[in-house]
């Protein structure tokens, strides 16, 4: 089934194809300037850090169904091996096997793509089994420091979770900044505060993926009039989940990665930043969000930090 006209419509609307030039490969890292990390750092009073990753483990968030996208199986490859010799010094080492976007993570632009495009226009036959992402895998983000910006939509509402059909509209983006008494600006990583996380923490791995309230496809218009560089958010699937509009998956992530050229994150901690922003009320700090430089993949685990 082809995507509608209005999805056409709006992606239009959003497209930044060209914008930093035919070769670019970061969209709307682009944003993130010298001046923008220095405004970012200014946000900084009490140094309270506020990590913000779920953990990596084998009992992870991932519930299979994702295929292929396996929670951390760790393993120990040396135990206290004294590699040079009776009485030396002696090491262990572990190796995991997982999925790049088992946790916390960053989806890369090429994560998606639609009517054969990913973003700036390119073909998406460059990600390949050998080859991996020739353009825009997430290696190319090579850093990301900015202000973040909390919109706590459940707070606003007086909610500690937003019911499973909850679609996150632009007036409740709205309703959040002014709870926050914050102004999104150019360069912005804006975390969205759904409260979904409160289900895994309390050991529902299952209620957290499904059910899900997340992003509308109204959203990604907002991102694109302020110049957010980045957003993430605190659910599985990003987007609500199942669809708002019958039959039409995953949208959101096709204007924001392919046709903004925006970075999003899943599966990010809220709830301790949220109660940390409420403490000291204020909703802007700096952000630290280094993606993983795999290079070719089209995502990231992350462990993001917030300094207030």
């Amino acid at each position: 089934m082809s995507l509608p006209a209005a999805f056409h419509e709006i992606a239009k609307r959003v497209n930044n194809w060209g914008r930093w030039g035919q070769d670019d490969e970061i969209g709307t890292l682009n944003l993130v300037t010298d001046e923008v990390v220095r405004d970012a750092v200014a946000t900084v009073r009490t140094g309270h850090r506020v990590p913000l990753a779920v953990d990596l483990e084998q009992d992870g968030v991932q519930t299979g169904m994702i295929p292929g996208r396996v929670n951390p199986l760790h393993v120990m490859v040396q135990i206290n091996q004294e590699l040079f010799g009776p009485g030396t010094v002696a090491t262990s080492d572990d190796a995991v096997t997982f999925g790049l976007q088992a946790g916390t993570h960053w989806d890369a632009l090429t994560h998606v793509s639609h009517s054969g495009r990913i973003y700036n226009g390119r073909p998406a036959a460059t990600i390949t089994p050998h080859g991996r992402s020739e353009f825009s895998g997430i290696h190319t983000a090579r850093h990301l420091v900015s202000r973040g910006v909390l919109l706590d939509v459940a707070a606003a509402k007086g909610l500690d979770r937003l019911p499973g059909d909850h679609a996150v509209t632009p007036e409740d983006l709205d309703e959040a900044a002014d709870f926050g008494g914050v102004t999104v600006r150019p360069g912005d990583i804006v975390l969205v505060r759904t409260g979904q996380m409160r289900l895994y923490a309390a050991g529902d791995r299952h209620g957290y993926a499904f059910p899900s309230p997340g992003l509308s496809v109204r959203t990604p218009e907002w991102f694109h009039a302020r110049d957010v560089a980045a957003v993430a958010n605190d659910t599985l699937t990003f987007e609500i989940f199942p669809p708002e509009i019958e039959d039409l998956w995953l949208p959101v992530h096709a204007l924001d990665l392919v046709e903004m050229g925006m970075l999003q994150g899943q599966n990010w901690n809220l709830e301790s930043l949220s109660t940390a922003c409420a403490q000291e009320r204020r909703y802007a700090f700096l952000l630290s969000a280094m993606p993983e430089p795999f290079v070719g993949a089209t995502g990231t685990p992350v462990a993001p930090v917030a300094v207030l």
